[in-house]
C-alpha cells in the first residue's frame, strides 16, 4: 500500500507540475522557431519587448490577408494575451489531437474552422491545467480585452466578446456561428475552448471574441500587446 501510495503520488506530481515544465520549455523553442521560419531571428530577444512601446503601427483598411492553410500539426502562429502576462507567447499548432498537438504545449486550431482573420469562426483548444495549460487563466479573461495572433500574413487583434459553460457534446460552439449550425456567417469570430473546471473535463468553458483590426508585419507588432489589463 505504502509503495502504491508513492507511485500515485509521482504520478500526481509528474502530471500537474513536470509536464507543465516540460511543455513550458517546448513552447519557447517552438516560438522561436516559427518566428525564425518566417524571417525573424531566433534566441530570446524574439519575444516583442514590451518595455518599450511600439512605432504605434496602423492597422489596415483592407480586408484581412487569407492565411495559408497549414498541414496536420503543423505550427503556424503564435498567440499573445495581454491579460495574462506580458512574457505570454504560445504556439498554434493544426488540430486539436490531445498526444500531438495539446500535450505539446501548443494552442490547437479547430481543423475546418476559419483560419487566422478569416470570416467564420477561428476556433481553438488548449489545456486548462498540466502540458503547459495554455488556457489554465481563461475565466480571468473580461469583454474587451485583446487576444492578438501572429501568423507569417499579418497581426490579427480580436477583443474578447462573452463567455460560458457547455457540456463536452455542444459542438455548435465551434459553428462559424456559435451555437448556430448552418448559419451563414458574416463576422470574423474566434473561440477559446478548455476544460472546466480544474482537474475535470465534466463540462467546457468557452470564450468568444470578433477581430476589431489587423496589422501587416512589415509595421511591427502592434501596441494592443502593451494593454493592462
Amino acid at each position: 500500500m505504502l509503495t502504491l501510495g508513492v507511485l500515485v503520488a509521482l504520478f500526481v506530481v509528474w502530471q500537474l507540475w513536470w509536464t507543465d515544465v516540460v511543455a513550458g520549455q517546448q513552447q519557447e523553442t517552438t516560438v522561436e522557431q516559427f518566428r525564425a521560419s518566417i524571417g525573424g531571428a531566433t534566441g530570446p530577444e524574439t519575444q516583442p519587448d514590451l518595455s518599450v512601446a511600439p512605432e504605434n503601427p496602423t492597422p489596415s483598411d483592407q480586408p484581412p490577408p487569407a492565411v495559408t492553410p497549414p498541414g496536420a500539426t503543423d505550427v503556424f502562429g503564435v498567440v499573445y494575451v495581454p491579460r495574462w502576462g506580458e512574457d505570454y507567447a504560445v504556439p498554434l499548432a493544426e488540430g486539436v489531437d490531445v498526444a500531438t498537438v495539446l500535450n505539446e504545449g501548443n494552442i490547437g486550431h479547430y481543423p475546418g474552422t476559419a483560419m487566422p482573420g478569416g470570416v467564420g469562426n477561428f476556433a481553438t483548444a488548449a489545456h486548462r491545467q498540466s502540458f503547459g495549460a495554455a488556457y489554465r487563466r481563461v475565466e480571468e479573461l473580461r469583454p474587451g480585452d485583446p487576444i492578438v495572433v501572429e501568423t507569417a500574413e499579418g497581426w490579427f487583434v480580436y477583443r474578447v466578446t462573452e463567455d460560458y459553460i457547455v457540456t463536452p457534446d455542444r459542438v455548435d460552439v465551434v459553428a462559424p456561428v456559435p451555437g448556430q449550425p448552418g448559419v451563414e456567417p458574416t463576422r470574423r469570430l474566434i473561440t477559446l475552448t478548455t476544460c472546466h473546471p480544474l482537474y475535470s473535463a465534466a463540462q467546457r468553458w468557452i470564450t468568444h471574441g470578433e477581430l476589431t483590426e489587423w496589422y501587416p508585419r512589415a509595421g511591427g507588432a502592434p501596441t494592443q500587446l502593451m494593454e493592462e489589463p
